[in-house]
């Protein structure tokens, strides 16, 4: 019950102002986020990797105001991208990034978006690796899904974001599906309303489950965007039932969730990735992780009641 008020103080400056001022609150998301520069994240790359782990990469920041902070936020991938060059880890380590980001809720947003996505693309494939496009709000999906396509006709490997609370999402499913594409998986951590998004947690649960089965059974590259044990054990029963090879999909995690999973299931030969994001405009990703989970919500009112 408490997703929606906290997914509502997401988008608050009030509440942003409140957060980011208590003293715990630096000690709390270092859990989710390791760090604000490509300095601080290099070494978690190297450590997780070395581990058998392969990660996708996040600068985070969503709302920004003018075409030169989209730019910024181009650049500060770029930067990435040439920093683990050397690493050469390839395809082990992609980048996600939101439009949102990159212009597209700005005057022609969605030109300005693919402009600015396109060379960050470019020098992931440069480099042997490649880009997830994430889903945002229901309001921005058909920008998403139509940039996602024109990259694909040059990239091929590049991913999007599918959200299972989303009453459009199987069909959007089937039509990706049935092109190929590399497609993450998730629940969904927006606020959305009732007239276009599952409300309820069992129907959310239901709509992954068919959603799952429609990638499995289809030609693309499922990524499995969950921590749910239950949900885990059912994509590996639909991925054995297609057919399909350990390298045929892949789990996605997120950083500092469920950890000893992450290991467990690369030891047992699947491919494993771990979303990691990292910059200094945490906010509005920080508050979604504690929206999504009650036990995250938990871990930080308990250690602002013990600094307290």
């Amino acid at each position: 019950m408490l997703g929606p008020v906290i997914l509502a103080a997401s988008r608050s400056d009030r509440m942003r102002r409140l957060v980011s001022a208590a003293p715990v609150t630096k000690q709390v998301v270092d859990r989710f986020i390791p760090g604000e520069t490509v300095d601080d994240v290099v070494p978690i790359i190297e450590g997780l990797t070395g581990r058998g782990l392969e990660l996708t990469m996040d600068v985070v920041g969503e709302d920004i105001t003018t075409p030169g902070q989209a730019t910024a936020a181009r650049d500060a991938y770029l930067r990435l991208i040439d920093r683990i060059k050397d690493l050469r880890l390839g395809p082990k380590v992609e980048m996600s990034v939101k439009l949102s980001m990159f212009g597209q809720a700005l005057e022609n947003g969605h030109e300005l978006a693919l402009a600015n996505v396109r060379p960050v693309v470019e020098a992931a494939a440069a480099i042997g690796t490649t880009v997830t496009l994430d889903a945002e709000d229901h309001t921005t999906l058909d920008s998403m899904f139509a940039i996602h396509e024109e990259l694909r006709k040059d990239f091929p490997q590049t991913g999007c974001v599918i959200q299972a609370y989303l009453f459009r999402t199987e069909a959007d499913a089937r039509r990706l599906a049935a092109n190929g594409s590399r497609v993450r998986l998730v629940k969904g951590a927006y606020k959305e309303p009732a007239e276009v998004a599952y409300q309820n947690k069992h129907e959310i649960d239901k709509a992954y489950v068919r959603i799952l089965r429609i990638l499995m059974e289809g030609d693309g590259y499922p990524m499995i965007g969950s921590h749910d044990p239950r949900i885990i054990s059912i994509a590996q029963e639909l991925a054995r039932k297609a057919g399909r090879k350990l390298d045929e999909y892949e789990f996605q995690m997120l950083y500092g969730i469920r950890s000893d999973e992450h290991l467990r299931l690369a030891a047992e030969g699947h491919r494993m990735r771990v979303y990691t994001a990292y910059g200094t405009d945490w906010y509005g990703y920080f508050m979604r992780r504690l929206a999504e989970k009650p036990a995250n919500l938990r871990f930080f009112v308990r250690s602002m009641a013990g600094k307290g």
